[in-house]
């Protein structure tokens, strides 16, 4: 069977229960995998209730932020969920973003480098290996995958050496197959198996007969990460140069999405988003496998509607 997933968001106004009741309703549909994002809430946390409410579906995290947590605290974490689980967990970590990381009083410091160390040190702690702490852990019962957030070849480089895969958001999906070479070529550098090297991509879904309100709603949100200089230069590489300079201005001197949004071309909605129909998005969901995906992974964005039906509606829709 292929593999779906779908990615639930505590940067939107959801709630635990409201996740715990999604990801019983993915595991019903036939979905792979339940994971959570960092914004406004603990992704940990939420995958750990999922994972009590179910008992087949694979939970876990896209993305869980590496600034907020020590890399001891988030393998002990994910050895607990997997023990609760039965070895269902999904890690996935990224180094967010300087304005965010910095509003919060977080220095960014050499993020890439400390994103190999991250994940260094959660493997080795997932087997039981000693970082030098007071106590030795525990090893994980089960093999718990670890995934490297991936925008450039060069975190996509990282995920290949130091973990088991990469999980890209916002590529261009014609772009998409230089993360997945990247990631396989370091891998195989290093020793590793370049053909186990995964890739779980997270995808702006937006499903509705109405094209053109499903394109309007694309454009909205992506207007909204483009105002995050890492997304600006991942699309820049993606060959958006000039929109995202447009956009970029737009954002800095008057910090209107409306107007970021109408910036945002055709091409790099139908090159970065799924959306319309259903036949439109199951196509187009295929695209993105045939690019290097994995698995597919959506990220569901209401089009005229509120958010957590439009999520309940994709799940039953697009279900595997």
């Amino acid at each position: 069977m292929r593999r779906f997933g779908v990615v639930l968001s505590t940067a939107t106004e959801g709630s635990p229960q409201e996740f715990i009741d999604l990801g019983k309703m993915a595991e019903d549909q036939g979905f792979e995998a339940v994971l959570v994002n960092e914004g406004r809430g603990d992704a940990l946390a939420c995958a750990e209730a999922i994972a009590m409410a179910t008992s087949r579906i694979k939970v876990g995290t896209n993305i869980a932020n590496i600034y907020f947590r020590h890399p001891f605290l988030a393998a002990m974490t994910a050895r607990a969920i997997d023990e609760i689980s039965g070895g269902r967990v999904v890690l996935g970590f990224g180094m967010s973003h300087r304005p965010l990381l910095e509003s919060l009083g977080i220095q960014m410091d050499q993020p890439r480098q400390y994103m190999r160390s991250y994940a260094r040190t959660v493997k080795k702690l997932l087997t039981g290996q000693t970082i030098g702490s007071f106590f030795r852990p525990q090893p994980s019962l089960h093999p718990v995958p670890v995934y490297v957030a991936a925008v450039t070849t060069e975190s996509a480089e990282v995920g290949g050496e130091e973990a088991d895969g990469i999980m890209p958001f916002l590529p261009a999906r014609s772009y998409l197959p230089k993360l997945v070479a990247a990631a396989r070529a370091s891998a195989q550098r290093v020793g590793k198996d370049p053909n186990v090297v995964d890739c779980i991509v997270s995808i702006p879904t937006f499903v509705s007969d109405d094209i053109r309100q499903a394109r309007s709603a694309a454009r909205y949100n992506l207007a909204f990460f483009a105002q995050l200089p890492f997304y600006r230069k991942q699309w820049r590489r993606c060959g958006f140069v000039e929109e995202m300079n447009a956009i970029q201005k737009v954002w800095q001197e008057k910090g209107d999405r409306k107007a970021a949004a109408a910036l945002i071309p055709d091409r790099m909605v139908e090159e970065v988003c799924v959306f319309g129909s259903v036949s439109q998005c199951r196509e187009q969901l295929e695209a993105f496998r045939e690019a290097g995906a994995a698995m597919p992974v959506l990220s569901v964005s209401p089009v005229n509607e509120e958010r957590l039906a439009a999520t309940r509606k994709a799940l039953h829709l697009l279900r595997p």
